[in-house]
């Protein structure tokens, strides 16, 4: 195997870029949001090398992944650890959409924060690095690492640089609500990893986080003991679940983009939850087909529940914020109607829905900061008229829901045709429930744009309306690139779904319905006294 440098660089360049902020924040208040830039733009020109010199095939039939790039340094040899990073279409797409969405932050943030602009941009990096590294880790221990790693900075960004709570509630509250919702769901799935762990010592003799050692162990473990399997990958769901997030475990996520800073939802929104989405696909249906397939139906439900449940708590919203929070939930059950109906047509509309939403909530929750710092509120109630006064702002605003809602011509709709079109043969009456639900995407769309677009000015806020400005050029150069990217994934996507072609027919084949899986149980244990422990 030939080490490609281009992956440890993709981690370590947010993460030094970062500390260098922290480095001359003393000197200049300018400087280390140039640095953060560079560093991003460079990590983003990183990601495009790697794809121009990758190959994305797949051959069929293959037991592993077919990586396009691979880079492993021993680490903890004793307990079978290595620094073990790939990349295949999957992960490649997903690194370019945090390093592009990494500079979009780091643009956003560029006149909202006046206080500790080093320690920022280093709690901002940081967060970035952690979960690049969390899309090419495939060595488990080192996956988890980034896994929790990245927490840490993405709660200092809520708690530091926070909005003031409302309602009683703090943006330290919301911090703490975030870690550890997350921090519990990070230990559940560490018992699943643990345990895959234990059980391929008991069965080879030897310890090893490889994963395609641990597929091997996994896939004999969900045939021989498919009791265990499920407990395993219930583990896993859950470590995930939390984060997508999959209702009844979303309480952290209302609160967290409510009193985070707009580079912090954008992280969230835009890229932290597309890590679950990733873990899912990466660990939870390759490791446990058959036990996934016997979890699709409750998956699938709580994945509906979510979808009304979010729509209907986005109605009651006031605070913008919120509201787009909310849509986020009712989002997120579309993926797991993708994930379980495990086909590639479901899983190439899952790939082009992440690029989409992360898009297109990265872009609203930037046009929330941009109408806060003119307005000093998001409550919905006190707006009103901004359309006379801001044009560009609410051309922009306008444009951004309609993709969200899921207009033709942009990702988002895309996304979701997939996904309902391959979903269809195997659950047609959740396919029909979640084609309903897009109704009610249209009307808090609706909703968002009438309160805030049209209408009258609110009094209060009627006596400044003349002295504010619309957006400037560097506010609209940020949502442009949102607005090119979900056209170019509406009116192109083939570009896209031809790099993660291979990933997902991959993940497509290894997703074996339950009568299949009994069939070649002998087979799958034969296969793994031939893994190499790497």
């Amino acid at each position: 195997m030939t080490n490609n440098f281009l992956l440890p660089a993709l981690i370590l360049v947010p993460f030094i870029a970062g500390f260098a902020c922290w480095l001359v924040d003393k000197l200049d208040q300018q400087l280390p949001r140039y640095i953060a830039l560079v560093g991003m733009l460079v990590t983003l020109g990183l990601t495009v090398a790697l794809w121009q010199s990758g190959t994305f095939n797949y051959e069929l039939g293959a037991k592993v992944p077919t990586w396009s790039a691979e880079f492993m340094l021993p680490w903890i040899s004793s307990l079978g650890i290595n620094i073990h990073l790939a990349v295949d279409g999957l992960s490649l797409l997903m690194v370019g959409l945090t390093a592009l969405l990494g500079i979009l932050a780091v643009g956003c943030s560029w006149g909202e924060i006046q206080k500790h602009v080093g320690f920022f941009h280093l709690n901002l990096l940081w967060s970035l690095g952690g979960v690049i590294g969390v899309f090419l880790a495939i060595d488990l221990f080192l996956f988890f690492f980034f896994w929790e790693m990245m927490l840490v900075p993405i709660y200092f960004l809520i708690a530091l640089w926070g909005h003031k709570g409302e309602a009683g509630k703090s943006r330290v509250y919301a911090a703490n609500k975030f870690f550890i919702y997350t921090q519990v769901a990070g230990l559940i799935m560490l018992i699943g990893i643990l345990g895959l762990v234990i059980y391929g010592y008991m069965m080879t003799g030897n310890i090893s986080f490889n994963y395609n050692f641990l597929l091997g162990v996994a896939n004999t473990l969900d045939v021989q003991v498919p009791s265990l399997a499920y407990a395993f990958m219930i583990c896993m769901f859950i470590g995930f679940a939390v984060k997508l997030p999959v209702f009844p475990l979303h309480g952290w996520l209302p609160d967290a983009h409510a009193q985070a800073p707009t580079a912090g939802s954008v992280d969230l929104a835009g890229i932290l939850i597309k890590t679950a989405a990733y873990g899912l696909l990466r660990f939870v249906i390759p490791f446990f087909p058959m036990a996934s397939a016997q979890f699709a139906d409750i998956a699938i439900i709580f994945g509906l529940i979510g979808i009304f449940y979010g729509a209907w708590c986005a109605f009651q919203q006031t605070d913008m914020k919120r509201l787009l929070a909310y849509t986020s939930i009712s989002h997120m059950g579309f993926i797991l109607l993708a994930i379980y109906a495990g086909n590639i047509l479901t899983f190439q509309g899952l790939m082009i829905m992440m690029l989409a939403h992360g898009l297109s909530s990265a872009a609203l929750f930037i046009m929330c900061g941009q109408v806060y710092e003119r307005l000093h509120t998001r409550d919905m109630r006190l707006m009103g008229g901004i359309r006379g006064q801001f044009p560009y702002l609410a051309f922009f605003l306008m444009f951004f829901v309609a993709a969200l809602v899921g207009i033709p011509g942009l990702g988002n709709f895309i996304g979701e045709f997939l996904i309902l079109m391959g979903s269809y043969a195997k659950f047609p009456l959740f396919t029909i429930l979640a084609t309903v639900s897009l109704v009610f995407a249209g009307v808090y769309g609706l909703i968002l744009i009438h309160k805030t677009l049209f209408g009258v000015p609110n009094e209060e806020q009627r006596e400044h309306y003349a002295s504010l400005k619309d957006l400037n050029a560097r506010e609209v150069v940020v949502l442009l690139i949102c607005a090119i990217g979900l056209l170019w994934l509406g009116l192109y996507p083939q570009s896209f779904l031809d790099i993660s072609n291979s990933s997902m027919a991959w993940l497509a084949n290894s997703y074996i319905p339950v009568q299949e899986v009994v069939e070649v149980t002998q087979e799958v244990a034969t296969d793994l006294q031939n893994v190499e422990i790497q």
